[in-house]
Protein backbone atom coordinates (compact mmCIF):
# COMPACT_ATOMS: atom_id res chain seq x y z
CA UNK A 1 0.00 0.00 0.00
CA UNK A 2 1.58 3.16 -1.09
CA UNK A 3 1.67 6.19 1.14
CA UNK A 4 -0.97 8.21 -0.94
CA UNK A 5 -3.12 5.23 -0.04
CA UNK A 6 -2.13 4.95 3.49
CA UNK A 7 -3.37 8.81 3.96
CA UNK A 8 -6.49 7.93 2.37
CA UNK A 9 -7.81 5.16 4.64
CA UNK A 10 -6.44 7.18 7.46
CA UNK A 11 -8.64 10.39 7.08
CA UNK A 12 -11.87 7.94 6.31
CA UNK A 13 -11.04 5.87 9.51
CA UNK A 14 -11.24 9.49 11.05
CA UNK A 15 -14.13 10.74 9.39
CA UNK A 16 -16.52 7.58 9.65
CA UNK A 17 -15.15 6.99 13.73
CA UNK A 18 -16.11 11.07 13.48
CA UNK A 19 -19.50 10.44 12.01
CA UNK A 20 -19.79 7.18 15.24
CA UNK A 21 -18.82 9.52 17.80
CA UNK A 22 -21.01 12.76 16.75
CA UNK A 23 -24.43 11.37 18.77
CA UNK A 24 -22.37 11.72 22.11
CA UNK A 25 -20.48 14.73 20.63
CA UNK A 26 -24.16 16.21 20.52
CA UNK A 27 -25.46 14.38 23.64
CA UNK A 28 -23.30 15.63 25.53
CA UNK A 29 -21.88 19.03 24.29
CA UNK A 30 -24.74 19.92 22.28
CA UNK A 31 -27.78 19.24 24.06
CA UNK A 32 -29.47 21.21 27.13
CA UNK A 33 -30.02 19.71 30.80
CA UNK A 34 -33.68 20.44 30.29
CA UNK A 35 -34.24 19.00 26.85
CA UNK A 36 -31.99 15.82 28.40
CA UNK A 37 -34.84 15.46 30.93
CA UNK A 38 -37.55 15.64 28.36
CA UNK A 39 -35.24 12.80 26.16
CA UNK A 40 -35.16 10.64 29.27
CA UNK A 41 -38.49 10.32 29.74
CA UNK A 42 -40.80 7.67 28.18
CA UNK A 43 -42.33 8.05 24.65
CA UNK A 44 -45.54 8.27 26.25
CA UNK A 45 -44.36 11.22 28.43
CA UNK A 46 -43.15 13.18 25.11
CA UNK A 47 -45.95 12.83 23.75
CA UNK A 48 -47.65 14.73 26.62
CA UNK A 49 -45.44 17.39 26.64
CA UNK A 50 -45.55 17.89 23.09
CA UNK A 51 -49.37 18.41 23.20
CA UNK A 52 -49.94 20.29 26.35
CA UNK A 53 -46.69 22.70 24.90
CA UNK A 54 -48.30 22.75 21.68
CA UNK A 55 -51.84 23.50 23.12
CA UNK A 56 -50.22 26.17 25.82
CA UNK A 57 -48.90 27.86 22.54
CA UNK A 58 -51.80 28.06 20.35
CA UNK A 59 -53.63 29.80 22.96
CA UNK A 60 -51.11 32.05 23.64
CA UNK A 61 -51.08 33.15 19.87
CA UNK A 62 -54.95 32.78 20.30
CA UNK A 63 -54.96 35.94 23.03
CA UNK A 64 -52.35 38.07 21.35
CA UNK A 65 -54.40 37.71 18.22
CA UNK A 66 -58.13 38.80 20.19
CA UNK A 67 -55.72 41.67 21.30
CA UNK A 68 -54.60 42.75 18.17
CA UNK A 69 -55.30 40.82 14.83
CA UNK A 70 -52.43 42.90 12.54
CA UNK A 71 -49.80 42.41 15.08
CA UNK A 72 -46.31 40.84 14.09
CA UNK A 73 -45.50 37.24 14.96
CA UNK A 74 -43.34 37.47 18.23
CA UNK A 75 -39.61 36.04 17.92
CA UNK A 76 -40.39 33.37 19.89
CA UNK A 77 -42.72 31.73 17.27
CA UNK A 78 -40.50 33.71 13.76
CA UNK A 79 -39.59 29.56 13.50
CA UNK A 80 -43.46 29.72 12.30
CA UNK A 81 -42.87 31.50 9.11
CA UNK A 82 -41.60 29.05 6.97
CA UNK A 83 -44.49 26.60 7.43
CA UNK A 84 -46.58 29.66 6.91
CA UNK A 85 -45.00 29.89 3.86
CA UNK A 86 -45.37 26.44 2.34
CA UNK A 87 -49.13 26.71 3.33
CA UNK A 88 -49.46 29.64 1.37
CA UNK A 89 -48.13 28.03 -1.63
CA UNK A 90 -49.61 24.70 -1.54
CA UNK A 91 -53.14 26.78 -1.33
CA UNK A 92 -51.68 28.86 -4.73
CA UNK A 93 -52.00 32.06 -2.35
CA UNK A 94 -49.48 34.66 -2.60
CA UNK A 95 -47.28 35.04 0.89
CA UNK A 96 -47.98 38.33 2.77
CA UNK A 97 -45.25 40.61 2.96
CA UNK A 98 -45.80 41.25 6.42
CA UNK A 99 -47.08 37.99 8.17
CA UNK A 100 -49.70 39.01 11.27
CA UNK A 101 -50.97 36.74 13.66
CA UNK A 102 -54.37 36.78 11.79
CA UNK A 103 -52.57 35.78 8.50
CA UNK A 104 -50.81 32.80 10.73
CA UNK A 105 -53.95 31.12 12.12
CA UNK A 106 -56.05 31.41 9.22
CA UNK A 107 -53.78 30.04 6.76
CA UNK A 108 -54.95 26.25 8.45
CA UNK A 109 -57.93 24.89 8.36
CA UNK A 110 -58.90 24.39 12.15
CA UNK A 111 -57.17 24.55 15.32
CA UNK A 112 -56.58 21.21 15.38
CA UNK A 113 -53.84 21.50 12.32
CA UNK A 114 -52.74 24.61 13.61
CA UNK A 115 -51.87 22.97 16.79
CA UNK A 116 -50.04 20.09 15.34
CA UNK A 117 -47.32 22.32 13.45
CA UNK A 118 -46.48 23.08 17.34
CA UNK A 119 -46.82 19.76 18.50
CA UNK A 120 -44.11 18.49 15.49
CA UNK A 121 -41.84 20.82 16.55
CA UNK A 122 -41.14 20.08 19.89
CA UNK A 123 -41.45 16.51 19.36
CA UNK A 124 -38.98 16.60 16.63
CA UNK A 125 -36.72 18.85 18.86
CA UNK A 126 -37.06 15.81 21.57
CA UNK A 127 -36.55 12.74 19.63
CA UNK A 128 -33.90 13.85 17.93
CA UNK A 129 -31.46 14.73 21.26
CA UNK A 130 -33.72 10.98 22.19
CA UNK A 131 -31.99 9.85 19.17
CA UNK A 132 -28.66 11.31 19.69
CA UNK A 133 -28.82 9.50 23.36
CA UNK A 134 -30.03 5.89 21.74
CA UNK A 135 -26.30 6.39 19.61
CA UNK A 136 -24.41 7.56 22.02
CA UNK A 137 -21.74 6.32 24.76
CA UNK A 138 -24.00 5.57 28.16
CA UNK A 139 -22.95 5.92 31.36
CA UNK A 140 -23.24 3.26 33.93
CA UNK A 141 -24.96 3.45 36.84
CA UNK A 142 -21.66 3.59 38.56
CA UNK A 143 -21.04 7.00 36.54
CA UNK A 144 -24.44 8.67 36.43
CA UNK A 145 -26.57 6.96 39.45
CA UNK A 146 -29.39 5.01 39.84
CA UNK A 147 -30.79 2.02 40.72
CA UNK A 148 -30.08 -1.62 41.17
CA UNK A 149 -33.12 -3.98 41.43
CA UNK A 150 -33.35 -7.66 41.88
CA UNK A 151 -37.19 -9.01 42.27
CA UNK A 152 -38.37 -12.44 43.19
CA UNK A 153 -41.69 -14.03 41.24
CA UNK A 154 -43.34 -16.01 43.32
CA UNK A 155 -44.73 -18.54 40.83
CA UNK A 156 -45.40 -20.93 43.27
CA UNK A 157 -47.86 -18.37 44.61
CA UNK A 158 -49.78 -17.84 41.60
CA UNK A 159 -50.23 -21.26 40.92
CA UNK A 160 -51.63 -22.01 43.87
CA UNK A 161 -53.87 -18.93 43.72
CA UNK A 162 -54.91 -20.94 40.22
CA UNK A 163 -56.37 -23.87 41.72
CA UNK A 164 -57.72 -26.40 39.62
CA UNK A 165 -57.11 -24.51 36.79
CA UNK A 166 -53.38 -25.73 36.24
CA UNK A 167 -52.67 -28.44 36.29
CA UNK A 168 -48.75 -30.95 36.51
CA UNK A 169 -48.83 -31.22 32.76
CA UNK A 170 -49.45 -27.33 31.99
CA UNK A 171 -48.03 -25.81 35.12
CA UNK A 172 -44.19 -25.15 33.09
CA UNK A 173 -45.98 -23.27 30.35
CA UNK A 174 -48.21 -21.03 33.03
CA UNK A 175 -44.85 -20.00 34.98
CA UNK A 176 -43.57 -19.44 31.80
CA UNK A 177 -46.23 -17.09 30.81
CA UNK A 178 -46.78 -16.01 34.38
CA UNK A 179 -42.95 -14.65 34.33
CA UNK A 180 -43.30 -12.81 30.97
CA UNK A 181 -46.31 -11.23 31.78
CA UNK A 182 -44.97 -9.87 35.53
CA UNK A 183 -42.05 -9.07 33.10
CA UNK A 184 -44.18 -7.06 30.30
CA UNK A 185 -46.22 -5.13 33.31
CA UNK A 186 -43.46 -4.36 35.12
CA UNK A 187 -41.82 -2.54 32.00
CA UNK A 188 -44.97 -1.01 31.24
CA UNK A 189 -45.57 0.62 34.31
CA UNK A 190 -41.85 2.07 35.35
CA UNK A 191 -41.87 3.53 31.73
CA UNK A 192 -44.72 4.96 32.32
CA UNK A 193 -43.10 6.35 35.23
CA UNK A 194 -40.98 8.62 32.81
CA UNK A 195 -37.76 6.69 33.95
CA UNK A 196 -34.85 6.46 32.12
CA UNK A 197 -33.92 3.17 29.38
CA UNK A 198 -35.04 1.04 31.81
CA UNK A 199 -33.23 -2.12 32.11
CA UNK A 200 -35.49 -5.24 32.70
CA UNK A 201 -35.05 -8.90 31.94
CA UNK A 202 -35.41 -12.15 33.44
CA UNK A 203 -32.78 -13.61 36.09
CA UNK A 204 -33.42 -17.10 36.17
CA UNK A 205 -36.37 -18.73 36.69
CA UNK A 206 -37.98 -16.68 39.30
CA UNK A 207 -35.77 -13.12 39.51
CA UNK A 208 -36.38 -10.31 37.53
CA UNK A 209 -33.20 -7.81 37.17
CA UNK A 210 -33.97 -3.66 36.78
CA UNK A 211 -31.39 -1.32 36.50
CA UNK A 212 -32.57 2.29 36.14
CA UNK A 213 -30.10 5.20 35.44
CA UNK A 214 -30.34 8.52 36.70
CA UNK A 215 -32.14 9.72 39.39
CA UNK A 216 -34.96 7.73 40.66
CA UNK A 217 -37.26 7.79 44.09
CA UNK A 218 -36.62 4.57 45.70
CA UNK A 219 -40.25 4.35 47.30
CA UNK A 220 -41.93 5.40 44.34
CA UNK A 221 -40.27 2.44 42.32
CA UNK A 222 -41.19 0.10 44.85
CA UNK A 223 -44.67 1.35 45.02
CA UNK A 224 -44.42 0.88 41.20
CA UNK A 225 -43.17 -2.94 41.33
CA UNK A 226 -45.48 -3.94 43.94
CA UNK A 227 -48.37 -2.37 43.03
CA UNK A 228 -50.97 -4.18 40.27
CA UNK A 229 -52.51 -3.33 36.97
CA UNK A 230 -56.25 -2.00 37.52
CA UNK A 231 -58.40 -3.25 34.79
CA UNK A 232 -62.13 -3.02 34.77
CA UNK A 233 -65.01 -3.05 32.54
CA UNK A 234 -67.53 -0.23 31.63
CA UNK A 235 -70.32 1.03 29.81
CA UNK A 236 -69.90 3.13 27.17
CA UNK A 237 -71.89 6.50 26.15
CA UNK A 238 -71.19 6.61 22.09
CA UNK A 239 -73.66 9.99 21.94
CA UNK A 240 -71.44 11.22 24.52
CA UNK A 241 -68.64 10.16 22.71
CA UNK A 242 -69.44 11.64 19.53
CA UNK A 243 -70.28 15.44 20.78
CA UNK A 244 -67.29 14.92 22.65
CA UNK A 245 -65.17 14.10 19.96
CA UNK A 246 -66.75 16.81 17.42
CA UNK A 247 -65.68 19.50 20.50
CA UNK A 248 -62.46 18.47 20.29
CA UNK A 249 -61.88 18.45 16.78
CA UNK A 250 -62.83 22.12 17.57
CA UNK A 251 -61.03 23.21 20.32
CA UNK A 252 -58.30 20.84 20.60
CA UNK A 253 -55.26 23.23 22.44
CA UNK A 254 -58.52 24.36 25.44
CA UNK A 255 -59.88 20.55 25.78
CA UNK A 256 -56.94 19.24 28.71
CA UNK A 257 -55.22 21.47 30.73
CA UNK A 258 -51.48 20.41 31.80
CA UNK A 259 -52.52 17.77 33.94
CA UNK A 260 -54.94 16.16 31.57
CA UNK A 261 -57.65 17.21 33.24
CA UNK A 262 -61.03 18.52 31.21
CA UNK A 263 -61.21 22.45 31.08
CA UNK A 264 -64.58 22.10 30.70
CA UNK A 265 -66.24 19.47 32.57
CA UNK A 266 -69.37 20.26 31.14
CA UNK A 267 -68.70 18.57 27.58
CA UNK A 268 -69.47 15.25 29.12
CA UNK A 269 -72.28 14.48 31.30
CA UNK A 270 -71.13 14.29 35.12
CA UNK A 271 -71.74 10.11 35.30
CA UNK A 272 -68.79 9.58 32.72
CA UNK A 273 -65.10 9.91 32.54
CA UNK A 274 -63.28 10.56 28.65
CA UNK A 275 -60.48 7.97 28.13
CA UNK A 276 -57.50 7.42 25.27
CA UNK A 277 -58.33 4.73 22.85
CA UNK A 278 -54.92 2.46 23.06
CA UNK A 279 -53.06 0.02 20.15
CA UNK A 280 -49.59 -1.16 20.19
CA UNK A 281 -47.47 0.71 17.51
CA UNK A 282 -44.71 -0.83 15.53
CA UNK A 283 -42.32 -0.62 18.52
CA UNK A 284 -44.62 -2.05 21.07
CA UNK A 285 -45.87 1.32 22.53
CA UNK A 286 -49.15 2.13 23.76
CA UNK A 287 -50.29 4.84 20.92
CA UNK A 288 -53.86 6.81 21.24
CA UNK A 289 -55.92 6.85 18.03
CA UNK A 290 -58.88 7.93 19.54
CA UNK A 291 -61.23 9.22 22.77
CA UNK A 292 -63.83 7.59 24.52
CA UNK A 293 -66.68 8.59 26.93
CA UNK A 294 -67.30 5.68 29.43
CA UNK A 295 -69.37 5.21 32.34
CA UNK A 296 -67.91 5.83 36.10
CA UNK A 297 -69.63 3.04 37.06
CA UNK A 298 -67.74 -0.29 36.70
CA UNK A 299 -69.77 -3.05 35.11
CA UNK A 300 -66.89 -6.08 36.34
CA UNK A 301 -63.84 -5.70 37.97
CA UNK A 302 -60.64 -7.50 36.16
CA UNK A 303 -60.25 -9.99 39.33
CA UNK A 304 -63.16 -11.81 38.01
CA UNK A 305 -61.12 -13.07 34.86
CA UNK A 306 -59.67 -16.27 35.29
CA UNK A 307 -58.26 -17.15 31.59
CA UNK A 308 -57.97 -15.64 28.46
CA UNK A 309 -56.50 -17.07 25.18
CA UNK A 310 -56.47 -16.05 21.52
CA UNK A 311 -58.34 -18.35 19.02
CA UNK A 312 -60.34 -18.88 15.55
CA UNK A 313 -63.54 -17.91 15.11
CA UNK A 314 -65.25 -21.45 13.26
CA UNK A 315 -66.70 -19.58 10.50
CA UNK A 316 -65.03 -16.97 9.53
CA UNK A 317 -60.93 -17.79 10.77
CA UNK A 318 -61.31 -14.19 12.15
CA UNK A 319 -59.45 -13.77 15.07
CA UNK A 320 -60.76 -13.61 18.55
CA UNK A 321 -60.29 -13.01 22.77
CA UNK A 322 -61.65 -15.59 24.89
CA UNK A 323 -62.07 -15.38 28.69
CA UNK A 324 -63.25 -17.39 31.75
CA UNK A 325 -64.87 -15.57 34.39
CA UNK A 326 -65.38 -16.82 37.77
CA UNK A 327 -68.76 -17.95 39.03
CA UNK A 328 -69.47 -14.14 40.61
CA UNK A 329 -68.42 -12.33 37.77
CA UNK A 330 -70.53 -14.64 35.64
CA UNK A 331 -73.38 -13.66 37.45
CA UNK A 332 -72.59 -10.11 37.04
CA UNK A 333 -71.67 -10.25 33.86
CA UNK A 334 -74.75 -12.34 32.59
CA UNK A 335 -77.04 -9.51 34.13
CA UNK A 336 -75.24 -6.24 33.02
CA UNK A 337 -75.35 -8.10 29.49
CA UNK A 338 -78.44 -8.93 29.40
CA UNK A 339 -79.91 -5.24 29.94
CA UNK A 340 -77.52 -3.43 27.76
CA UNK A 341 -77.79 -5.71 24.39
CA UNK A 342 -76.77 -3.46 21.48
CA UNK A 343 -74.44 -1.09 23.40
CA UNK A 344 -70.89 -0.91 24.03
CA UNK A 345 -68.88 -2.16 26.50
CA UNK A 346 -65.21 -1.21 26.66
CA UNK A 347 -62.02 -2.77 28.48
CA UNK A 348 -60.07 -0.19 30.84
CA UNK A 349 -56.36 -1.13 31.89
CA UNK A 350 -54.41 1.70 33.72
CA UNK A 351 -56.65 4.45 32.31
CA UNK A 352 -56.42 3.47 29.09
CA UNK A 353 -59.13 2.05 26.84
CA UNK A 354 -57.65 -1.25 25.05
CA UNK A 355 -60.97 -2.60 23.56
CA UNK A 356 -64.47 -1.15 22.88
CA UNK A 357 -66.81 -4.43 21.80
CA UNK A 358 -70.70 -4.42 20.57
CA UNK A 359 -72.98 -6.37 23.37
CA UNK A 360 -74.64 -8.87 20.96
CA UNK A 361 -76.27 -10.57 23.25
CA UNK A 362 -76.47 -11.71 27.01
CA UNK A 363 -73.61 -13.78 27.65
CA UNK A 364 -74.22 -16.13 30.62
CA UNK A 365 -72.16 -18.88 31.77
CA UNK A 366 -69.09 -16.77 32.35
CA UNK A 367 -67.82 -17.74 29.22
CA UNK A 368 -66.79 -14.16 26.82
CA UNK A 369 -65.57 -14.12 23.82
CA UNK A 370 -64.34 -10.69 21.61
CA UNK A 371 -64.28 -10.27 18.42
CA UNK A 372 -64.24 -7.49 15.95
CA UNK A 373 -62.21 -7.69 12.64
CA UNK A 374 -59.02 -7.22 14.70
CA UNK A 375 -55.71 -8.93 13.38
CA UNK A 376 -53.83 -11.66 15.65
CA UNK A 377 -51.18 -9.32 16.88
CA UNK A 378 -54.18 -7.18 18.58
CA UNK A 379 -55.96 -9.87 19.66
CA UNK A 380 -53.02 -11.17 21.34
CA UNK A 381 -52.56 -7.72 22.95
CA UNK A 382 -55.97 -7.89 24.29
CA UNK A 383 -55.12 -11.07 25.65
CA UNK A 384 -52.27 -9.43 27.81
CA UNK A 385 -54.67 -7.16 28.98
CA UNK A 386 -56.75 -9.46 30.20
CA UNK A 387 -53.84 -11.57 31.67
CA UNK A 388 -53.21 -8.61 34.25
CA UNK A 389 -56.07 -9.28 36.42
CA UNK A 390 -55.76 -13.50 36.53
CA UNK A 391 -52.03 -13.96 36.33
CA UNK A 392 -51.64 -12.41 39.92
CA UNK A 393 -47.28 -13.26 40.07
CA UNK A 394 -46.70 -12.29 43.80
CA UNK A 395 -43.19 -9.55 43.92
CA UNK A 396 -40.90 -9.28 46.28
CA UNK A 397 -37.66 -6.81 46.41
CA UNK A 398 -34.97 -9.18 47.18
CA UNK A 399 -31.83 -6.62 47.10
CA UNK A 400 -31.89 -2.71 46.11
CA UNK A 401 -28.86 -0.37 45.68
CA UNK A 402 -29.29 3.05 44.99
CA UNK A 403 -26.24 4.90 43.69
CA UNK A 404 -26.05 9.05 44.13
CA UNK A 405 -25.81 11.21 41.59
CA UNK A 406 -23.08 12.81 43.40
CA UNK A 407 -21.42 9.55 43.52
CA UNK A 408 -21.18 9.36 40.03
CA UNK A 409 -20.57 12.96 39.27
CA UNK A 410 -17.24 11.98 41.26
CA UNK A 411 -16.65 8.71 39.88
CA UNK A 412 -17.17 10.48 36.71
CA UNK A 413 -14.10 13.22 37.76
CA UNK A 414 -11.56 10.53 39.13
CA UNK A 415 -12.50 8.18 35.89
CA UNK A 416 -11.18 11.19 33.62
CA UNK A 417 -8.72 12.35 35.78
CA UNK A 418 -6.97 9.02 36.15
CA UNK A 419 -7.30 8.75 32.05
CA UNK A 420 -5.65 12.30 31.36
CA UNK A 421 -3.00 12.06 33.98
CA UNK A 422 -2.08 8.18 32.93
CA UNK A 423 -1.53 9.87 29.22
CA UNK A 424 -0.12 12.96 30.10
CA UNK A 425 2.89 11.15 32.24
CA UNK A 426 3.15 8.58 29.57
CA UNK A 427 3.22 10.90 26.62
CA UNK A 428 5.93 13.44 28.66
CA UNK A 429 7.78 10.23 29.29
CA UNK A 430 8.06 9.79 25.58
CA UNK A 431 9.07 13.26 24.60
CA UNK A 432 11.61 13.64 27.04
CA UNK A 433 13.20 10.29 26.06
CA UNK A 434 12.13 9.74 22.15
CA UNK A 435 12.68 13.57 21.54
CA UNK A 436 10.66 14.22 18.82
CA UNK A 437 9.53 11.10 17.69
CA UNK A 438 7.71 11.13 20.61
CA UNK A 439 5.56 13.23 18.61
CA UNK A 440 4.17 10.17 16.88
CA UNK A 441 3.27 8.37 20.13
CA UNK A 442 1.47 11.59 20.88
CA UNK A 443 -1.09 11.67 18.13
CA UNK A 444 -1.23 7.93 18.10
CA UNK A 445 -2.33 7.76 21.86
CA UNK A 446 -4.89 10.75 21.21
CA UNK A 447 -6.48 9.19 17.81
CA UNK A 448 -6.43 5.49 20.07
CA UNK A 449 -8.63 7.30 22.43
CA UNK A 450 -10.80 8.79 19.48
CA UNK A 451 -11.51 5.43 18.01
CA UNK A 452 -11.73 3.31 20.97
CA UNK A 453 -14.72 6.16 22.28
CA UNK A 454 -16.35 5.89 19.09
CA UNK A 455 -16.20 2.54 18.57
CA UNK A 456 -18.45 2.37 22.40
CA UNK A 457 -20.43 5.14 20.47
CA UNK A 458 -21.40 2.86 17.34
CA UNK A 459 -22.02 -0.20 19.41
CA UNK A 460 -24.16 1.87 21.97
CA UNK A 461 -21.65 0.44 24.86
CA UNK A 462 -22.10 1.97 28.16
CA UNK A 463 -19.39 3.08 29.92
CA UNK A 464 -18.06 2.32 33.10
CA UNK A 465 -15.48 2.83 35.64
CA UNK A 466 -14.04 -0.79 34.70
CA UNK A 467 -14.09 0.32 31.18
CA UNK A 468 -12.18 3.27 31.94
CA UNK A 469 -9.42 1.05 33.47
CA UNK A 470 -9.48 -1.18 30.99
CA UNK A 471 -8.94 2.43 28.70
CA UNK A 472 -6.11 2.99 31.32
CA UNK A 473 -4.46 -0.28 30.40
CA UNK A 474 -4.64 0.22 26.32
CA UNK A 475 -3.05 3.32 26.70
CA UNK A 476 0.03 1.61 28.58
CA UNK A 477 -0.16 -1.60 25.83
CA UNK A 478 0.17 1.34 23.18
CA UNK A 479 3.04 2.63 23.84
CA UNK A 480 4.54 -0.18 24.52
CA UNK A 481 4.21 -1.05 20.18
CA UNK A 482 5.56 2.30 20.34
CA UNK A 483 8.78 1.54 22.58
CA UNK A 484 9.29 -1.62 20.78
CA UNK A 485 9.44 -0.11 17.54
CA UNK A 486 11.19 3.50 18.04
CA UNK A 487 13.53 0.67 19.84
CA UNK A 488 14.11 -1.43 16.45
CA UNK A 489 14.98 2.01 14.77
CA UNK A 490 17.57 2.95 17.14
CA UNK A 491 19.17 -0.45 16.55
CA UNK A 492 19.03 0.08 12.80
CA UNK A 493 20.51 3.76 13.32
CA UNK A 494 23.05 2.57 15.54
CA UNK A 495 24.22 -0.03 12.60
CA UNK A 496 24.85 2.96 10.67
CA UNK A 497 21.36 2.37 7.84
CA UNK A 498 20.03 6.06 6.86
CA UNK A 499 16.56 7.28 7.85
CA UNK A 500 14.29 5.50 5.31
CA UNK A 501 16.08 2.45 5.82
CA UNK A 502 16.39 2.47 9.77
CA UNK A 503 12.58 3.55 9.53
CA UNK A 504 10.98 0.14 7.42
CA UNK A 505 13.62 -2.25 9.03
CA UNK A 506 12.25 -0.61 12.42
CA UNK A 507 8.35 -1.74 11.72
CA UNK A 508 9.22 -4.76 9.87
CA UNK A 509 11.61 -6.03 12.72
CA UNK A 510 8.63 -5.19 15.36
CA UNK A 511 5.92 -6.59 13.82
CA UNK A 512 5.50 -9.57 14.56
CA UNK A 513 6.38 -8.83 18.31
CA UNK A 514 3.62 -6.29 18.74
CA UNK A 515 1.14 -8.53 16.79
CA UNK A 516 2.05 -11.49 19.17
CA UNK A 517 1.58 -9.62 22.53
CA UNK A 518 -1.62 -7.91 21.17
CA UNK A 519 -3.36 -11.12 19.50
CA UNK A 520 -2.76 -13.06 23.10
CA UNK A 521 -4.39 -10.16 24.75
CA UNK A 522 -7.19 -9.45 22.50
CA UNK A 523 -7.71 -13.31 22.75
CA UNK A 524 -7.91 -13.24 26.92
CA UNK A 525 -10.31 -10.15 26.51
CA UNK A 526 -12.98 -11.86 23.90
CA UNK A 527 -13.31 -14.73 26.58
CA UNK A 528 -13.72 -12.70 29.61
CA UNK A 529 -16.50 -10.50 27.39
CA UNK A 530 -18.16 -13.96 26.57
CA UNK A 531 -17.79 -15.60 30.11
CA UNK A 532 -17.54 -12.67 32.50
CA UNK A 533 -20.55 -10.64 34.03
CA UNK A 534 -20.81 -6.82 34.92
CA UNK A 535 -17.49 -5.22 35.72
CA UNK A 536 -15.42 -7.84 34.60
CA UNK A 537 -17.43 -7.51 31.16
CA UNK A 538 -17.40 -4.15 30.70
CA UNK A 539 -13.37 -4.10 31.50
CA UNK A 540 -12.90 -6.42 28.19
CA UNK A 541 -15.05 -4.88 26.15
CA UNK A 542 -12.83 -1.70 26.58
CA UNK A 543 -9.82 -3.66 26.55
CA UNK A 544 -10.88 -5.43 23.25
CA UNK A 545 -11.71 -2.47 21.36
CA UNK A 546 -8.55 -0.61 22.70
CA UNK A 547 -6.13 -3.58 21.54
CA UNK A 548 -7.37 -3.19 18.08
CA UNK A 549 -7.25 0.56 17.74
CA UNK A 550 -4.04 1.04 19.32
CA UNK A 551 -2.38 -1.87 16.89
CA UNK A 552 -3.88 0.24 14.06
CA UNK A 553 -2.33 3.67 15.50
CA UNK A 554 0.58 2.46 16.23
CA UNK A 555 2.03 0.76 12.99
CA UNK A 556 -0.34 2.69 10.97
CA UNK A 557 -0.20 5.89 11.99
CA UNK A 558 3.16 6.45 13.86
CA UNK A 559 4.48 4.43 10.24
CA UNK A 560 2.66 7.00 7.97
CA UNK A 561 4.07 10.48 10.13
CA UNK A 562 7.53 8.80 9.53
CA UNK A 563 7.09 8.54 5.68
CA UNK A 564 5.62 12.13 5.94
CA UNK A 565 8.75 13.23 7.56
CA UNK A 566 11.09 11.57 5.41
CA UNK A 567 9.32 11.73 1.81
CA UNK A 568 7.52 15.13 2.15
CA UNK A 569 9.69 17.16 5.00
CA UNK A 570 13.09 15.77 3.74
CA UNK A 571 14.31 14.76 6.96
CA UNK A 572 17.60 13.01 6.73
CA UNK A 573 18.05 12.63 10.21
CA UNK A 574 15.77 10.52 12.86
CA UNK A 575 15.05 12.37 16.48
CA UNK A 576 14.43 9.34 18.67
CA UNK A 577 16.57 9.42 21.42
CA UNK A 578 20.06 10.61 23.16
CA UNK A 579 23.19 9.14 22.20
CA UNK A 580 22.05 8.39 18.84
CA UNK A 581 24.50 9.47 16.19
CA UNK A 582 23.68 9.83 12.63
Amino acid sequence: MNKRTRLVVLLAVIALCFVFLWPSISWYGRTPKELQQLALGSTENIKSYAELKAAEDVRAIKKLMAEDPSANIPDEYSWIKKDVSKKYKSLDKKVPANLTLKDVVSVYANELEFMNVFQSRYRDEILDAKSYYENSVKLGLDLSGGMNIIVKADLDAAVASMGDAVTSENKADFKKDAMANAIENLSSRIDKFGLTSPVIRQQGDDHIYIEIPGAAQADAINTLIMGKGILNFRLVDMEATNAFKAYYAQNPASTFNASGELMNSSVIPSDCEVFGVYTKDEYGLDERYDWLVVKKEIALDGQHVKNAVVSADQFTNQPEVNFQLDSEGAEIFGQFTGAHVGENLAIISDNKVKSNARIQTAITGGSVSLSGGFSYEEANNIKKVLQTAWLNVPLEVESQQVIGASLGEQAIRQGAMAVLLGLGLILIFMLIFYKASGINAVVAQVLNLFMMFSVLSAFNLTLTLSSIAGMILTIGMAVDANVLVFERIKEELRSGKSRPAAVSMGFDNAFWAIMDSNITTFIAAIFLSQLGTGAIQGFAVSLAIGVVSSVFTALFVSRLMFDFGTDVMHSKKVSIGWGIKQ
